[in-house]
């Protein structure tokens, strides 16, 4: 199983990267983004549990994203909020595109309904593991 699952691992991860390509992104930060844009003022703690991430790994993509100028963080209190740049908006639509032709060429190799599965069979079972 574990080698099983690496190399699936690796292979979603190569298309991945070639789909987030064209907007100068790895996919964690193209999918971070994303989540930002769709839902402003998130904090970094449901955006971790969206993306199934350390906080400490949310914590360097968010770094990188505003790096880029593509989002901002507030602090208020013990709260902290990410934000899109208006740059980052100007991109959603690309960001868009780019998620529909992800979701489209594993759906081709794979099958739409088998891929589906997929995704819903690795969801449940990675909840079944321990952290």
């Amino acid at each position: 199983m574990y080698f099983v699952a690496n190399a699936l691992g690796r292979r979603i991860e190569r298309l991945a990267m070639e789909t987030w390509k064209q907007v100068d992104l790895s996919p964690s930060h193209a999918y971070l983004l994303i989540l930002v844009i769709e839902e402003p003022g998130i904090q970094p703690t449901a955006i971790s549990e969206q993306l199934i991430l350390s906080p400490s790994t949310i914590t360097r993509l968010i770094e990188k994203l505003e790096d880029k100028e593509l989002a901002t963080r507030t602090t208020e209190g013990k709260l902290t909020k990410v934000f899109p740049t208006a740059k980052a908006k100007d991109l959603y639509p690309k960001l868009q595109e780019c998620l529909g032709h992800f979701i489209e060429n594993y759906s081709n190799i794979l099958g739409k309904e088998e891929s589906l599965q997929m995704v819903a069979n690795m969801a449940h079972l990675a909840d079944k593991l321990p952290e």
